[in-house]
């Protein structure tokens, strides 16, 4: 990790510490690790693939607090669920808009922006049914890798 990583990272890690504190949450050792757990990789990984990789630095943090933890991250706006074909849900920390393309192969799951459609006009249709908070478009295929084998 490069010099000007760790301090975008640092940057990041500020800005969940704040917006932990204006939604009322405390803004604990074990909710900024799974935090930076997330920026560090951006594989979308599930809570048990998380809680194997927190366990070297936090070996007493439980699957439990893991689950709950991400829960209460989603339900703040702070990390988000990817919705998969597989049964098992993968998270991402939240920075900026972006979509997903998800191999259905290898179940390996990549981020892409799209400005084009993020700045499209909603149809009358969705506008009319309420309060769009967030575009995500999802694309299922099959990746390079797993065409090539």
């Amino acid at each position: 990790m490069t010099e000007h990583d760790k301090e975008q990272q640092q940057i990041l890690i500020e800005q969940f510490s704040e917006a932990c504190r204006k939604s009322g949450l405390k803004v604990t050792h074990q909710r900024t690790e799974i935090y930076r757990q997330l920026l560090l990789r951006p594989d979308h990984p599930t809570a048990e693939t998380l809680h194997k990789r927190l366990l070297p630095s936090l070996p007493t943090i439980s699957l439990d607090t893991v689950y709950r933890t991400l829960a209460t991250l989603e339900q703040n706006g702070l990390v988000a669920r990817i919705q998969t074909a597989e049964s098992q849900a993968r998270f991402e920390a939240v920075c900026k808009s972006h979509h997903h393309l998800i191999c259905k192969n290898c179940k390996q799951v990549l981020d892409f922006e799209w400005p084009e459609v993020d700045d499209i006009e909603l149809p009358l249709a969705v506008t009319e049914w309420g309060q769009i908070d967030t575009k995500n478009i999802v694309m299922y295929g099959i990746c390079n890798n797993c065409l090539k084998s």
